[in-house]
This record gives C-alpha cells, sequence and structure tokens, in this order.
C-alpha cells in the first residue's frame, strides 16, 4: 500500500491542475479509473467527473458517492514532489497539490485494496478553490448515491456536521475627481466614503457562529487625485442563515448611506455562495464515520465550522455527504506536505466505510 500511496500521489501532483485548467489532469484521471478500475467515467458540461464503479463481492444496489476536487491553488504549475523520511513534499517553489490530491490518492487505493464494496461513484470536481463552482455546476442527474464521503480536509480526527452560509459582497463606490493640490474640494474620495463605512462596520467574530471580513480594497489611480473609483471584496458567513443575510444586508446599506451622505454612490451586489447546512449527528453516515475512526484508534471529533467545503453543497443537494480528513499539512503553502502513515491511515477509514455500506 505505501509504495502504491506514494507513487499515485507523486504521479497525481505532477500534473498541473491550477483552478480553471484541470482538463490534463481529468482526462489522465479518466482513463486512469477506466482501465483499472473498469469505471464507466464520463464528464458532465462543465468538466467534472463521474465514475460509477461496478459493486465488489457485494449485494448492495445503492451507490456511494466518494468525492473530492481536481484544482489546485496557485502556484501550482510543475510541481516537483520530494519524498523525505515518509514525508511527501513539494520542491519548495510550489505547492504540493495535495490538497486535495493527496484525497483522490486514498480514494483510488482504498477502492483498489477493498475486499469488498457497494457501487461506487467517484465524483471529481473543477474550480473547488474559487469558490466551489464545479460542484455547483455538476449534473446530478448523473449521480445517484444518496449519501457520500468527501475526503477535502486536514485533521484526521474531525467528523463536520455542519457549515455556515456564506455571503459575498461586491461594493463600487464612485465619488468625483479632482486635483488633490489644486481644487481638492471639488471632488468627492470614494476611498474616503470606504473607510467610513468600513470603520462604522464591525468584522471579524461578530458572535460564536458568525464571522465577517473585508479582504480586498483598491481605489485611485494618482497620489495627487481626488479618488473617483473605490472596490472592495467582503464576506459574511453564518452557521445561522438569517443571521448571515441580516447582516450582509447591514453591510450594504451602510455602505449606500454612508456614500450617499457624501455625494457619492455605492453599488453592492451580494451573491449566496452556499447556505448553511446541517446533519443530524445520529445520521447514518455520522455513525459510519464515528466508527471508521474509532477502528483506528482514533477519537473522533464531531464539530460544526465557519470554514467552506463542497460538502454543503451536496448535502443541499440531497446526497447526505460528510468530509473526512485526508491528512494534509500547511495546505495553500510552500510548505504543504503530508506522510504516508497519514494517508495510510485515511485509506484504512475509508476501507471501513466501504465494508459497512456492502
Amino acid at each position: 500500500m505505501e509504495e502504491r500511496l506514494i507513487q499515485d500521489l507523486c504521479e497525481l501532483v505532477s500534473i498541473s491542475s491550477e483552478s480553471g485548467e484541470e482538463k490534463e489532469f481529468i482526462e489522465f484521471l479518466q482513463s486512469k479509473l477506466t482501465q483499472e478500475f473498469k469505471g464507466e467515467c464520463a464528464t458532465d458540461n462543465y468538466g467534472n467527473l463521474i465514475c460509477k464503479i461496478p459493486a465488489k463481492d457485494s449485494s448492495s444496489s445503492e451507490a456511494l458517492m466518494l468525492a473530492a476536487h481536481a484544482d489546485t491553488v496557485k502556484p501550482g504549475k510543475n510541481v516537483k514532489p520530494v519524498v523525505k523520511e515518509g514525508v511527501i513534499y513539494s520542491s519548495g517553489d510550489t505547492v504540493l497539490g495535495a490538497d486535495c490530491k493527496a484525497g483522490i490518492a486514498e480514494i483510488l487505493e482504498a477502492v483498489r485494496s477493498a475486499p469488498r464494496h457497494p457501487p461506487l461513484e467517484i465524483v471529481i470536481t473543477r474550480e473547488e478553490e474559487i469558490g466551489f463552482v464545479g460542484a455547483k455546476n455538476l449534473n446530478y442527474s448523473l449521480i445517484t448515491a444518496k449519501r457520500g464521503v468527501l475526503v477535502d480536509m486536514d485533521a484526521l480526527d474531525a467528523i463536520v456536521v455542519g457549515g455556515p452560509s456564506h455571503m459575498l459582497i461586491d461594493i463600487e463606490i464612485t465619488g468625483k475627481a479632482a486635483h488633490a493640490g489644486m481644487e481638492p474640494e471639488k471632488g468627492i474620495s470614494a476611498i474616503r466614503a470606504a473607510s467610513l463605512a468600513i470603520a462604522t462596520l464591525k468584522d471579524g467574530r461578530i458572535d460564536h457562529e458568525t464571522t465577517a471580513n473585508f479582504g480586498i480594497i483598491q481605489g485611485g489611480v494618482i497620489r495627487n487625485g481626488v479618488p473617483e473609483k473605490c472596490s472592495l471584496k467582503a464576506e459574511v458567513r453564518s452557521l445561522n442563515h438569517d443571521k448571515c443575510l441580516a447582516l450582509s444586508n447591514t453591510y450594504k446599506e451602510v455602505f449606500e448611506v454612508i456614500a450617499r451622505s457624501m455625494g457619492a454612490k455605492a453599488e453592492v451586489n451580494l451573491t449566496l455562495a452556499y447556505k448553511a447546512t446541517r446533519i443530524p449527528e445520529t445520521a447514518p453516515m455520522v455513525q459510519v464515520a464515528r466508527e471508521a475512526l474509532q477502528s483506528i484508534g482514533i477519537e473522533p471529533k464531531v464539530m460544526v465550522i465557519t470554514g467552506g467545503l463542497e460538502s454543503a453543497i451536496y448535502n443541499e443537494k440531497g446526497i447526505e455527504t460528510i468530509p473526512i480528513g485526508n491528512g494534509v499539512k500547511s495546505e495553500h503553502s510552500t510548505s504543504e506536505n503530508v506522510s504516508v502513515e497519514d494517508m495510510k491511515k485515511v485509506v484504512q477509514v475509508l476501507q471501513h466505510i466501504l465494508q459497512r455500506f456492502s
């Protein structure tokens, strides 16, 4: 198992697949699943991969979904994996891409080595890293599974049963340009309007289930000009959907009112990326995940998080999905790494789940 995991992961990460550029990687994976696993593979209109693998020594007719994503963050081109003392790294000038290719390698090994498994539907999405775009555009008519496992998280002991509503807030403020030295009183500073609104609003940790953040602000083009334009990108997340909506609308109103009071104009667009979901701790998938972790000596922690996972989309679409860890550390950085021992543990967890649904 160990050598196969190393070989699979090194092969997978060596194929570049930054968000939006996953085609070569998905074609490679489709070929591998077809040839090695006798999978019936298809890509939907968005380029997501769905592969159906027949049951192995199982009378179950209910399919189980195993999901991960194909894309990596930047810098993710020309990854050169390095194995040191049982840990896989990149050469140091790129991410490793183990988020989420370690999950894919673990799925491959679990299916390959499981003595029994039910019918499987392996779903590999595109553009997860830029807002779950692939999962949102997935052709769900190609999927029959009503239960699934998402192998895309770092902590091995976590079972996530709930996630937040996530609102994307895009703000464009238009003031009036003027020469900053000669006639500043004729201008209306879009940056000042933005600053006053930001200072008025609360961000960071709002309460135990709600967060907000201003992530990007851009404004002005020259030092000696009153800035006519200023744009901002913000977000609100909450485990309570109504709180997410209320705070997002407050952000919208404050920017509009403050800009208007200065003679400027604020255009604020709210886009709900995904809605808060919660599955019961007594749900079958949660119980099976508990058993699987305990079977390898890990005491599971059932939790809700305000971070985002594709499982939120799958649960909203009626596929009871729990995310499990894939063992990756320092993801989204050039220090990203994963130990082979942790990968082996994930394979064992997946094997237990496959056996349980057989």
